[in-house]
């Protein structure tokens, strides 16, 4: 790509975070998502940097800000009233200041805040905002391992398909099946008014999504209750990976700091998680994959989640499989990486984390493989999400067979990402 090429996409890429940008915070896209989404903010704030790093460090402490007395940092912020956005604060809640939901999202802020960190100009400012953060992203990967590894484990579940991110995977169908649809308060759904009912979850799962949430309610959101009262326990290898990521960068950005104590804690917390994920490899799948902790089995199931723990610093024979069925990924699919493996017969090219490609995910798993020597998978991912932009635009996500743009349009990550993109390609990495 051309330079002057490059400079037009993250251009136009600047254009769609401005359009999202609230101030304060971002939203993911216009109509769809109207309010602040926790793991959306934080690798958003890696784009904003490019051109603010002051707005930057502003997106991930409004986040921040809206964090639980036990820790916990909710999914969505409702900062504002919108109709447009089903289930809303009247469904969930949860009784905060500012109304939030009641259940959380993946643990990116450390690594988000470490990047920033390394990355910035201004030294002093930030060194000032990093050390402000800092306590409050340790006491959001405490509240993980006391709430969510009650066994001590290593590893963390959640215990809501939002919660991974990945909201409609495969990987959640038979597990999903314990949840309950009985009782479930008449609704109206707002996600298909602004995006093909085809791509987006079927009634039966959220009839499930919502269930969840009044059963969660119904407890007052104890956070001590939630983990062993949810029917639904995952320990999902590429949430737990982010995590360990996440710890590992935020011991890193702790030591620099001279906070000792939490580069200490994050530490032994990414060590255990990683010696721990050794449970959920395949050498079947040639990935990782998702443990049913009720049911005490490995779920067979090979989808992007097993892929992303490309991310940590899992090791290196783990890194080389991944990177090779990466490679085996790309002979089934135009653009990589579907987040499901198209020769499994539940593969959906077009349905909401069933199959379409993802550059949040892209990015991560790409990042990860740099790091860990697979320089040429990496560039390969990288080449196919510029491709999918050139084509498709800033889309929420992507038909991985076609590269037909899917959900939201002008979506606020995906712009991010296409500029962390572009940037790494700059400077000689991803």
């Amino acid at each position: 790509m051309t330079a002057h090429a490059a400079n037009d996409i993250v251009a136009r890429a600047v254009e769609v975070l401005k359009e999202n940008d609230q101030g304060t915070y971002t939203i993911p896209t216009k109509g769809l998502y109207p309010f602040q989404w926790n793991w959306d903010s934080c690798l958003t704030a890696l784009g904003l940097a490019h051109y603010d790093e002051a707005r930057a460090w502003t997106e991930i402490e409004t986040l921040f800000a809206h964090q639980w007395p036990d820790g916990m940092v909710p999914h969505i912020v409702f900062h504002v009233w919108n109709d447009s956005y089903f289930p809303g604060p009247e469904v969930w809640r949860t009784g905060r200041p500012t109304a939030t939901s009641g259940i959380t999202q993946p643990a990116v802020a450390g690594f988000a805040v470490r990047r920033l960190f390394d990355r910035a100009k201004d030294r002093k400012l930030a060194a000032e905002r990093a050390r402000a953060l800092l306590p409050k992203i340790d006491a959001w990967h405490r509240w993980f391992y006391e709430n969510r590894d009650p066994k001590g484990e290593g590893l963390v579940a959640i215990i809501h398909p939002w919660e991974s991110g990945r909201d409609n995977s495969i990987d959640w169908d038979d597990a999903f099946e314990r949840v309950p649809t009985e009782g479930v308060e008449p609704y109206t759904r707002r996600d298909t008014l602004h995006a093909d009912p085809a791509h987006r979850p079927t009634k039966a799962q959220y009839d499930r999504y919502l269930w969840l949430v009044q059963h969660f309610r119904g407890l007052g959101w104890d956070n001590a209750k939630l983990h062993d009262a949810s029917p639904f326990q995952i320990v999902d290898p590429g949430f737990n990976a982010i995590l360990i990521r996440a710890a590992t960068d935020l011991a890193d950005l702790a030591e620099a700091l001279g906070e000792t104590a939490i580069a200490k804690a994050n530490r032994a917390r990414a060590q255990k998680g990683l010696a721990a994920m050794e449970r959920l490899w395949s050498d079947a799948h040639g990935q990782y994959l998702c443990l049913d902790r009720v049911a005490g089995t490995l779920v067979d199931s090979a989808s992007v989640g097993g892929i992303l723990p490309a991310f940590a610093a899992i090791p290196k024979d783990r890194a080389a499989a991944v990177a090779a069925n990466l490679e085996r990924l790309s002979g089934t699919a135009r653009y990589v990486v579907p987040s499901h493996d198209p020769g499994d017969r539940r593969f959906d090219a077009k349905r909401y984390w069933r199959g379409p490609v993802w550059l949040v995910v892209n990015y991560m798993i790409a990042d990860g493989l740099a790091a860990a020597g697979h320089g040429q998978v990496a560039q390969r991912i990288t080449q196919s999400s510029l491709d999918l932009i050139r084509e498709s635009g800033f889309a929420e996500y992507y038909d991985p067979l076609t590269g037909e743009p899917l959900g939201g349009g002008r979506f606020t990550w995906t712009a991010a990402m296409v500029i962390e993109f572009l940037r790494d390609a700059q400077v000689g990495g991803a």
